[in-house]
């Protein structure tokens, strides 16, 4: 088969040339399964192995009846006039190794339903009807406009009676409306890739460019993000570069050779998790991964990606003790790997103003919200792991010794402006036996809600950006199971139905209120009004931006204080907008009093375990 002229299966030198220097962002428009010039052109690469076919439907997955593709710069090209859309199929594979193997495209955009494993010849259009999102995406500046998203699981949000799944047809009919309900700006799923394991919730992906077919097809998914983005609602999709599973079928030692793994063994094992590492110093792994993040964001318009579990990608140690492969200057920090993702930032965001991408980062690497130009990582947003983990240990102390433990509200403000924060409740906090955020609270039945509303009244006056998992809006009391929908039951009881609706409006004040995201990065909108009272573990602060400020007054006791004293810069008129629970004033003013070092001060009631946002305004002259 050497010699096949490329541009006889309608090729692009250029685009070879691109994948092979790690430089392309678009490999899928070469790979995999295209209908072009009246057939299916079918193109892989698998640069080691003897020989590749493609069997499938069409041949009667008869290896005698399919011919050896043809080679070219290392890629097996095909063309399938006989295939179909709707046919499956995979590449019969004879390895480096000698061994044949079956596997799917790594490239199909559409699979199997599982545990079928076959990738699916498809095509299709869609007529998209969300320009007035996509224009309006464009202009906006995503550091400067409020983000409170609402992370799920599509296989267990809402299940209807007698289905396995719910399809994503059912949920662009059901989730648009509730999300907006709800006063959330953005949906973030749980990864939409293809993948063989339920249980992996989808974290463990063997199909980069394949929407899961356990919802429906890939128009169906494009339909749910079209009903999304023409309901005001944005969509983000949790992304998985840092590992692959081991699976037969799948990019494990894909060609009889270690291709998209490290051939070193202490660097292609990841132990916690039993799959292998991505190669990111391979130029072809770096294109294929860079094209699987573009697909989503273009052909799917989603509006940003939480990028998994980046720490693992970054620490040459993740997980492995001290067995691992030290980089050229003998510390553990892979080099490969942060060019990368610097390089895949630069290619997401260009040209795409509007879109994020978000760091699930867990340590204090630095820079990592910063461009690469200043040596950053290039992420929009990174999840903040300390304010999550420190405020969740906090509401579950007995508020008698809570003073003991003050600065586990007051240290995330000490590195608060590092990066661009966004603020996780997420659905690894209620899961494995952590319990549910609900069941986090201290107390009784009724004092958890109480705590809850204090908690998520702190999540939102606190600089950063939201988030929070299904089913803690409305106080889901047992741990979320992918298996099983949520206890949408429990609306029946009262202080369930009255959480979700005071989430609801904690929501639409973020949304009306500039002061709580205008400006969310430095200290220009924030402000410490009282912050040591250890005693009464009560916490204030002023946020400011957009033209607008808020007093935020948090009283984290079952013990009610009168005339309770906060300090203020200047003088002017308190408005309350908000609260949780209890009495209060409904207005109060600043008066010239020396307190916690500023000039004035105003006297306000603090009800037991509640938050209370007053509007602050200069007091005419």
């Amino acid at each position: 088969m050497a010699g096949v002229s490329v541009q006889s299966y309608f090729l692009i030198d250029a685009e070879v040339d691109a994948f092979y220097a790690g430089e392309s962002a678009q490999a899928h428009a070469m790979f995999g399964c295209h209908f072009v010039k009246n057939t299916w052109r079918f193109c892989l690469w698998a640069p080691n192995a003897r020989s590749v076919r493609v069997l499938g439907d069409w041949n009667d997955w008869d290896p005698e009846a399919a011919p050896e593709m043809a080679r070219y710069k290392g890629l097996w090209v095909s063309l399938e006039p006989e295939a179909k859309a709707g046919d499956n199929y995979k590449y019969l594979i004879e390895g480096a190794d000698g061994v044949s193997v079956m596997k799917a495209d790594p490239y199909a955009v559409h699979a199997e339903t599982p545990p079928g494993t076959a990738s699916k010849v498809w095509d299709g259009i869609f007529a998209w009807n969300d320009a007035e999102w996509m224009n309006a995406r464009a202009g906006a500046d995503p550091l400067r406009r409020p983000l409170s998203i609402y992370e799920l699981h599509l296989g267990s949000w809402n299940i209807p009676d007698g289905w396995s799944f719910p399809s994503y047809r059912y949920l662009a009919e059901t989730l648009p409306a509730y999300v907006k309900e709800m006063g959330y700006t953005h949906v973030e799923f749980m990864p939409v890739n293809e993948h063989p394991y339920g249980g992996s919730w989808g974290y463990q992906v063997t199909g980069f460019f394949a929407i899961t077919s356990r919802y429906g097809t890939p128009q169906d998914f494009m339909a749910l993000v079209d009903a999304l983005h023409r309901a005001g609602i944005g969509v983000l999709v949790d992304w998985v570069p840092a590992h692959f599973p081991k699976d037969a079928h799948g990019l494990a030692h894909f060609d009889g050779s270690w291709l998209y793994e490290h051939e070193h063994p202490l660097k292609r094992e990841h132990p916690q998790w039993g799959t292998h590492q991505f190669n990111y110093c391979r130029p072809e792994v770096r294109s294929f991964l860079i094209s699987s993040a573009v697909n989503l964001l273009d052909t799917y318009h989603i509006d940003g990606l939480r990028v998994d579990a980046v720490s693992s990608m970054l620490y040459l140690d993740y997980g492995r003790g001290d067995k691992y492969i030290r980089n050229k200057d003998g510390g553990n920090i892979d080099y490969d790997a942060a060019a990368f993702l610097r390089q895949l930032n630069t290619a997401a965001l260009g040209g795409r103003p509007g879109v994020i991408m978000v760091a699930e980062e867990s340590t204090a690497f630095p820079l990592v919200t910063k461009p690469p130009y200043d040596g950053g990582l290039g992420f929009t947003y990174k999840w903040n792991m300390g304010f999550m983990h420190d405020t969740l240990d906090y509401m579950g102390i007995d508020p008698y010794f809570r003073h003991g433990a003050h600065d586990k509200l007051t240290f995330s403000m000490y590195y608060a402006f590092s990066e661009n924060y966004i603020l996780p409740y997420s659905h690894d906090e209620v899961v494995h036996g952590k319990k549910s955020m609900i069941g986090k609270m201290y107390g009784e039945y009724g004092e958890k809600f109480a705590e809850l509303r204090l908690l998520y009244a702190f999540l939102y006056g606190h600089p950063g950006k939201k988030l929070m998992f299904m089913g803690d809006e409305f106080g889901q009391f047992i741990e979320w199971n992918y298996e099983r929908p949520l206890d949408w039951g429990l609306l029946d009881y009262p202080a369930h139905a009255g959480l979700r609706q005071w989430v609801a409006q904690l929501n639409k004040l973020y949304v009306r209120e500039p002061a709580l995201w205008a400006c969310d990065d430095s200290w220009d909108g924030f402000q410490w009004l009282n912050v040591e009272d250890r005693t009464n573990s009560v916490l204030a602060f002023l946020r400011s931006g957009g033209g607008s400020r808020l007093v935020c007054v948090y009283n984290f006791t079952p013990e009610a204080h009168e005339k309770y004293e906060v300090a203020l810069p200047e003088g002017g008129k308190l408005r309350l907008v908000f609260m949780t629970d209890g009495q209060a004033k409904k207005s109060a003013k600043a008066v010239k009093k020396a307190c916690n070092g500023l000039p004035y001060a105003a006297s306000l009631t603090l009800p037991p375990m509640s938050a209370l946002f007053y509007k602050y305004t200069k007091e005419a002259k």
